[in-house]
C-alpha cells in the first residue's frame, strides 16, 4: 500500500520529533551528571576555545573549515560556538538529533519565543516538556559555519545548557574522533 506525500511527510516530521524527544529525555535523566559536568570542565573549555582560535589566527597553521578540540576529563567535547552571531557554550553530541537549546541560550542568541511557540510535546524522564522547533540562521563553530540549521528549543528551566547536535555535525564533510582529539572538517 503506497503512502500520500502528505502521509509520508506527516511521518517524517513525527519521526524527528520522536528522535528530540528522545534527546530531551536523555538530557533529561542525566541532568545532575551535565550540570556537574558543566561545572567541573568550564574552565577546560575555556582552553579549548583559546586553542581553537590561536590556532586560526596564525596564518597558514591551520586551513579553513577545520577544527580541533580536545576531550575533557571525563571524555567530552565542549566549545563556545555562535548561533546567529552571538557566542553560546555547547556540548558537542554525535547521539542528538539536532541542535538543542536551553530557553535561555536562545534568547542569548537573539531568539525570542512565546508560550505559543512551544508546540511539540516530548516525554522526559523527569515528565512531559514543550518544545520549540527552530531553525538557526548560522551555526559556526571555528571556522566552520552552517547555515539554515535545524534545532529545538526547551522551555525555560527544563535544559541546561545547549547540545550541538547531528543537524549540524552531518552537515560537515569529516568528523573523526582519535586520541581524545575531536576533528571536524567541513
Amino acid at each position: 500500500m503506497a503512502l500520500s506525500t502528505g502521509t509520508r511527510a506527516l511521518l517524517s516530521e513525527a519521526l524527528s520529533w520522536t528522535a528530540a524527544a528522545a534527546m530531551i529525555a536523555v538530557v533529561a535523566a542525566h541532568y545532575t551528571e551535565i550540570r556537574d559536568f558543566a561545572l567541573q570542565t568550564l574552565s577546560s573549555s575555556q582552553n579549548n576555545v583559546t586553542q581553537i582560535t590561536d590556532a586560526r589566527s596564525v596564518p597558514g597553521s591551520s586551513p579553513y573549515g577545520y577544527v580541533e578540540l580536545r576531550a575533557d576529563t571525563q571524555g567530552h567535547y565542549n566549545s563556545d560556538i555562535e548561533i546567529n552571531g552571538r557566542t553560546v557554550h555547547a556540548m558537542v553530541d554525535t547521539g542528538a538529533t539536532m541542535v538543542a537549546m536551553s530557553y535561555e541560550d536562545a534568547e542569548h542568541a537573539g531568539i525570542f519565543l512565546s508560550p505559543s511557540n512551544f508546540t511539540h510535546r516530548v516525554n522526559t524522564a523527569n515528565g512531559v516538556a514543550r518544545v520549540a522547533p527552530v531553525t538557526l540562521d548560522r551555526v559556526r563553530l571555528g571556522s566552520i559555519e552552517v547555515r539554515d540549521v535545524r534545532a529545538a528549543v526547551a522551555e525555560r528551566g527544563r535544559l541546561n545548557g545547549t547540545l550541538l547536535g547531528m543537524s549540524f555535525l552531518g552537515r560537515i564533510s569529516r568528523l573523526e574522533m582519535r586520541d581524545g582529539v575531536l576533528v571536524l572538517q567541513d
